[in-house]
């Protein structure tokens, strides 16, 4: 179990790192606040603070879930949005890896 956290945290700071313009930490740090919640939500959020289209958090919310592996999705039905949560075991690891980033930018 080990091996997949050190392979998530290496893909997790590598994500942060191409994050030239803090949407990205901006999206990690949205999730820790609310640990749960829909790209529609999320999106309006982030619209707020950073000029992003709703594709582009679309995409980013799809990566993170895909192949950061720290999301979990739900779907109640066909007719409902497809609700993301933070993984807990994953808190942790995103706040220090938020923390110990240049490039974060404080929110």
């Amino acid at each position: 179990m080990s091996s997949i956290r050190s392979k998530i945290k290496r893909r997790l700071e590598k994500f942060i790192e191409l994050d030239a313009n803090g949407v990205r930490s901006y999206i990690l740090s949205v999730f820790l606040k609310v640990k749960k919640t829909t790209v529609d939500t999320l999106y309006e959020t982030i619209a707020k603070k950073h000029e992003v289209s709703r594709s582009a958090v679309a995409s980013m919310v799809g990566y993170i879930h895909s192949k950061l592996g720290i999301l979990r999705a739900h779907k109640e039905s066909y007719k409902t949005p497809i609700v993301y949560s933070l993984k807990e075991d994953y808190v942790d690891m995103i706040k220090a890896v938020l923390n110990s980033s240049p490039s974060t930018i404080a929110t």
